[in-house]
């Protein structure tokens, strides 16, 4: 494989430097469309110009650009139309959901969803998870892994019996409404991958979640 021009690699470098850079005018949050436009841009130069073909790089590495902006481009609106979707409609402020430019993901507290050793979803959360069912019948081009994590107060095979129950308990309810099970998948973390410390109560609360992960795939 020929090295690439080093015109192609800066050009490719800076499309990705400026994708880390496109915010919103209105609330300073990323914009997820331009800014995976122009890495799809960066990354389809950079594929397209590794093609062996001699003097053609540079026109492979114009259309691999073209292609990944726009590839990126429907993924960043798919992702910030549904993130807003669901932020205006959950009732529960509680309810994170968080857009990665990749992913979303919805972050529930396990204390709004569940009683203490139970698996059983409080009626309260229902309605939300009935809207994240709207929401993903609208937006149906992506896979979604529902995760249950806990606290690492007891056992590990505690937790994770009880993390793999509530996740499924989730996963229940938004089949029953309407979400196709070939989309879905249930999986139990325990306490395996906590996002805070488990030294302090505040720390628990923030690692006993359910996680629903809602990934894009190809049009």
């Amino acid at each position: 494989m020929r090295i690439l021009n080093t015109p192609i690699l800066l050009a490719s470098a800076s499309l990705l430097a400026l994708g880390a850079c496109v915010n919103q005018p209105a609330t300073g949050e990323r914009n997820r469309a331009a800014t995976g436009a122009l890495v799809g841009a960066g990354l389809g130069a950079l594929a397209g110009a590794t093609r062996e073909s001699g003097d053609d790089r540079l026109r492979n590495a114009a259309v691999g650009a073209v292609i990944g902006a726009g590839t990126g481009a429907v993924v960043g609106t798919f992702l910030d139309r549904q993130a807003a979707d669901l932020r205006n409609n959950f009732a529960n402020g509680e309810i994170d959901v968080i857009n990665t430019g990749n992913e979303l993901i919805v972050r529930m507290p396990q204390d709004i969803l569940f009683a203490t050793d139970s698996a059983s979803v409080a009626p309260t959360l229902q309605s939300d998870l009935r809207v994240l069912a709207a929401s993903l019948n609208r937006y149906p081009q992506s896979l979604v892994e529902v995760q249950g994590h806990t606290d690492n107060t007891g056992s590990a095979a505690y937790n994770q019996d009880l993390s793999e129950r509530r996740a499924q308990s989730v996963t229940s309810i938004l089949l029953q409404n309407g979400v196709a099970s070939g989309r879905l998948t249930s999986v139990g973390y325990g306490f395996s991958q906590p996002i805070a410390s488990n030294a302090t109560p505040e720390g628990r609360a923030q690692n006993r979640r359910v996680q629903i992960i809602i990934r894009p795939i190809n049009q």
